[in-house]
């Protein structure tokens, strides 16, 4: 009985799916915008093919390197300084000064981390001008919020013991966390701040859709302004400097992390 139920059960599962997928295409009328999209599918296929030769004068490889600058310095300033802010707010949201401090701190992070890279930028360049700064800002903000959650789930995971030995030789507060907790969980703050600029070299370069600047910014002129070529130059730009940046990250994480 139960092996001719389970048979059973799956068609009945696969005909409700069948069922919303042709309701789906129903719904959507996706076999007239087929019928009628031969012009639009050539229209495609030509966009597709001017993408197919990048400029690559001297002078505006000369401009894509300055927004590979910029986009590289805004990930690496907007991640430093969210490893630090991430440190200030994990060592109260571990609750090492007391419920209060851990019930505020733990508000915040939730609060950072919660807004998208995107909604900090629009509002970082309302409050501060379209440029670097903003985008380097919104980076900031949010990181802060996934790695200060990050840091402090690894101090609250950390074994206790040296710390607290340290504290029974007589050892002060800061003295006992520096030499007995530190050094346990800062392999897996260094793997997580190196993590999170891998991701923000790439958000870097969204960000400036939104007026945060990099290459974001210089591709958003270029596809306004129906220059192809340029954007392909700039698509390639982004590619290798998110390669570039892989490489350099993982090869410091071999170097730093120690497991």
């Amino acid at each position: 009985m139960a092996s001719e139920r389970m048979p059973r059960r799956g068609l009945l599962i696969s005909a409700g799916v069948l069922v919303a997928v042709l309701a789906s295409v129903s719904r959507l009328d996706l076999v007239t915008a087929f019928a009628e999209g031969s012009d639009s599918l050539g229209e495609l296929l030509g966009f597709l093919r001017r993408f197919a030769a990048p400029d690559t004068s001297p002078a505006f490889l000369a401009k894509v390197g300055q927004g590979a600058i910029e986009t590289l310095a805004i990930s690496l300033i907007g991640t430093l300084l969210a490893v630090i802010g991430g440190v200030l707010l994990a060592l109260p949201a571990s609750g090492r000064l007391g419920r209060p401090g851990q019930a505020a701190a733990r508000f915040c992070l939730n609060l950072l981390r919660s807004v998208p890279e995107l909604v900090w930028a629009t509002l970082t360049v309302l409050a501060a001008g379209l440029g670097p700064f903003a985008g380097t800002l919104a980076l900031a903000l949010h990181t802060t919020g996934v790695l200060g959650r990050l840091y402090a789930e690894a101090l609250e995971n950390a074994p206790a013991a040296p710390e607290a030995a340290l504290r029974g030789a007589g050892s002060g507060a800061v003295a006992a966390f520096l030499y007995g907790t530190l050094p346990a969980v800062s392999p897996q703050w260094v793997a997580y701040g190196l993590y999170r600029w891998e991701m923000n070299i790439r958000m870097a370069a969204i960000l400036g859709f939104v007026g945060a600047g990099g290459l974001g910014a210089q591709l958003y002129y270029a596809l306004s302004l129906f220059q192809e070529a340029q954007a392909a130059t700039l698509i390639v730009a982004m590619l290798g400097l998110s390669l570039v940046v892989d490489a350099i990250s993982g090869w410091l994480r071999r170097h730093l992390v120690v497991a």
